[in-house]
């Protein structure tokens, strides 16, 4: 298993990135069209929620690529500030916009979701407040890391604030335990879940495939990075000649 020092070396992790990137990807796809269907049309409705409650295969994988997109550029942004890898801070920036984008999917379909569950499109409680500045913070961690890369930075700036946004995690986490709440509890934890089993298991398919879709979008996103890069270079050593 190569180390992380290892895994830092562009060429090194191209070998490794080109071949997972197609696999993540497909499988990804192939997981979420199985959940899609195992979800639409094998699992039955809720006794309260009906034909609503089936929003869950997207809205739940959504919310967990939002807050898992975050702790994966967090810790990209770490490793970044003490190992000084640049391959991290490139690996921070390619989560961004897919964990943006997750996190929009999270807050559209909970507001779909919630319409016929609380009469309401929208709640400023404290699980969807909390998700709805974490979408903002996701932007405004591209703004800032697109002006630091204008203005000539070295990208720790990025990297700080990177690091500094993983303080909503446990708080859009523990939301529905500190705050009375539309949004209902934790559904699934260590011990159990609170969904029926009849119900449940095409979502553990939607979580693998979502996931392995994002890696798939964080692994293209990467090695398009690295290309533009070396073609800047290039550019730049014919530009000296």
């Amino acid at each position: 298993m190569p180390s992380i020092h290892a895994l830092a070396n562009p060429t090194r992790f191209l070998k490794i990135a080109r071949p997972a990137t197609p696999v993540c990807f497909w499988s990804g796809v192939a997981l979420m069209l199985f959940a899609a269907w195992g979800g639409l049309t094998r699992t039955p409705p809720d006794y309260l929620q009906g034909e609503t409650v089936r929003i869950m295969y997207i809205h739940v994988p959504a919310a967990w690529l939002g807050l898992g997109g975050w702790a994966g550029l967090a810790t990209a942004s770490f490793v970044y500030l003490v190992w000084r890898h640049p391959l991290a801070a490139l690996a921070a920036r390619a989560i961004a916009v897919p964990g943006a984008l997750f996190t929009a999917l999270c807050l559209v379909t909970g507001s779909i979701w919630g319409r016929p569950t609380w009469g309401t499109w929208w709640q400023w409680d404290g699980r969807l407040t909390s998700m709805l500045l974490l979408f903002f913070v996701y932007l405004a961690y591209l703004a800032l890391n697109r002006a630091d890369a204008e203005r000539g930075g070295d990208g720790r700036i990025p990297a700080l604030f990177g690091i500094a946004g993983s303080v909503l995690l446990p708080i859009i986490h523990y939301s529905v335990v500190w705050w009375n709440t539309l949004h209902q509890g934790q559904s699934i934890g260590l011990t159990g879940s609170t969904i029926d089993a009849s119900m449940l298991w095409p979502l553990w398919y939607a979580m693998a495939g979502f996931t392995l879709f994002f890696t798939g979008i964080v692994l293209m996103r990467m090695r398009t990075m690295l290309a533009v890069q070396k073609v800047e270079a290039r550019m730049r050593r014919m530009a000296r000649g």
